[in-house]
């Protein structure tokens, strides 16, 4: 092992070195969703440009939510088609490493098998996405009717909401004593991860109309 170790040239020992990490991390990653942690981080990459006032600066931010629920009635990945997540990532990084690897010696030309290898990447990406995004239907489909049940329940900001239905954020509510997440739509102002919302109206089975709840200060 040590021997065919130093023989590999450096690119190859950091290829390996990156694609056996991202398998380790899928593995735990796969673990700790069926087992009902869905521990993944996702990243909302948000930059609001304003030109109200002469010498307005854009103001770029990143909103990074942690979802590692607990449910133990169901899967509860953190889906959605967010492209930015950390699972993704790691996606990427399993189906480009293996890939590089596999057709080293099939491919020699090096710039071919790169962008092979992030064809692969980019397509296991897509076929996990929408995987999780059919797991968290059923789920939802089948445990809670959400048109009945939603309205006026409560929760948090889990990925930021751009204001006046801009598009979509999503949000951690608590129905029927277990915490669910949709994608969630405004009327009103951006509201940022960790802010309190109610829901005002369920626009479709995943997908829901809130507003921030107003903290009161006495």
């Amino acid at each position: 092992m040590i021997e065919w170790w130093n023989s590999l040239e450096p690119a190859m020992k950091v290829l390996w070195a990156v694609t056996l990490s991202a398998s380790l991390v899928f593995v735990i990653q796969t673990v700790m969703t069926f087992l009902g942690a869905a521990g993944d981080t996702d990243f909302d990459i948000n930059s609001d440009f304003s030109g109200e006032a002469p010498g307005d600066i854009a103001d770029g931010s990143v909103d990074v939510g942690a979802d590692v629920g607990g449910d133990s009635d169901a899967v509860h990945p953190s889906t959605g088609m967010n492209l930015l997540t950390f699972r993704n990532f790691i996606n990427f990084l399993i189906g480009f490493g293996w890939t590089a690897i596999l057709l080293k010696d099939s491919v020699p030309a090096v710039g071919l098998r790169m962008l092979i290898a992030i064809v692969v990447g980019l397509v296991l990406v897509f076929i996990v996405m929408l995987l999780f995004k059919w797991l968290t239907d059923m789920q939802q489909s089948g445990n809670i009717d959400v048109y009945k049940s939603a309205v006026d329940c409560e929760g948090s900001v889990y990925l930021t909401i751009p204001g006046e239905r801009a598009g979509e954020g999503k949000v951690q509510i608590t129905i029927n004593n277990a915490v669910r997440e949709y994608a969630a739509v405004t009327d009103g102002p951006t509201l940022r991860t960790g802010a309190r919302i109610r829901v005002v109206e369920v626009v479709s089975a995943n997908t829901l109309l809130v507003e921030e709840i107003n903290s009161v200060i006495i």
